[in-house]
């Protein structure tokens, strides 16, 4: 900050999340420097864990480092039992519980994501109506995967994901939130999921982009005995061990690491770095 600011309250997102027969967490520490006048843990209405922080008057700055130990099982072989297109309105309208799970919360636009017609042609062209739903899902991740580019440089947290589009060049923000988009248009329900991923592949295998900093991908609802998948289009894979789940959400801002407010008198700056080591070497998340 460029003058010291007043108090203010944050929220960090930044906790992996336990999921069970999928991700334990089996230690974790928070540090907030400085120390915060008062905190709050709680879990959020989607199950994100969420430390909610008063910070003190008078910051130059303030430092969020987390330190985590996380069991991230192994996927079981995946078969396509998921709903066809076709049915998968049928299946929906079947489902009664609106809990946080609920398909039903991530199939209307959301504040971030808008009805685009440019994404819903181009999810048109490359879904099969006459498919399933996991086909479809990897259709379009594949497809978005061949037609964008990573590329950190040109977007900013708040681009529009219409702009984002258009450009074809982006993060796996972007990448994720022009997925969402496309399959909800074509009414499939679909969620961003923010989290971590493996600095480091196993011998003989590339690097994922994104690994650098926190990552996103989706989660897609697939009918009543699927349930829901996941998947990176940044990386163009169904997500497995190397991925870390910190939760889920509608788009980018209910799963936003920081979110709050702080009272300033000048300009900003913020940055953040993840590190992912596998066991053996410093299994540590920062």
């Amino acid at each position: 900050f460029a003058r010291p600011t007043g108090a203010g309250r944050q929220q960090f997102r930044v906790l992996p999340a336990a999921l069970p027969g999928m991700q334990t967490v089996a230690a974790e520490t928070v540090n907030i420097t400085p120390e915060p006048v008062e905190t709050l843990d709680y879990t959020d209405f989607f199950g994100t864990r969420v430390i909610e922080a008063v910070m003190p008057p008078g910051l130059t700055a303030v430092a969020v480092e987390m330190q985590a130990e996380v069991v991230r099982h192994a996927a079981a072989a995946e078969f396509d039992i998921s709903a066809s297109l076709a049915d998968l309105a049928g299946e929906i309208a079947l489902i009664r519980d609106v809990g946080r799970s609920a398909p039903h919360h991530f199939l209307p636009p959301s504040p971030r994501l808008p009805r685009v017609a440019a994404i819903t042609e181009f999810a048109a062209v490359v879904i099969d109506p006459a498919g399933t739903t996991r086909q479809a899902v990897q259709a379009l991740g594949e497809a978005l995967h061949a037609a964008m580019t990573f590329d950190a440089e040109a977007t900013e947290v708040d681009t529009p994901v219409e702009a984002a589009f258009a450009g074809r060049h982006g993060v796996c923000q972007d990448f994720a939130q022009i997925m969402i988009a496309g399959l909800r248009a074509h009414g499939i329900p679909a969620a961003y999921v923010a989290g971590y991923l493996r600095t480091h592949p196993p011998p003989g295998k590339p690097r994922l982009e994104g690994a650098d900093a926190m990552h996103a991908w989706v989660r897609a609802w697939c009918g009543a005995e699927t349930g829901w998948i996941d998947y990176d289009p940044t990386n163009a894979c169904f997500v497995a061990e190397d991925h870390i789940v910190v939760g889920h959400g509608r788009d980018y801002g209910d799963v936003a690491p920081v979110i709050g407010m702080l009272r300033l008198d000048g300009a900003q700056e913020g940055s953040h770095s993840v590190d992912i080591r596998p066991e053996g070497e410093d299994e540590t998340t920062e």
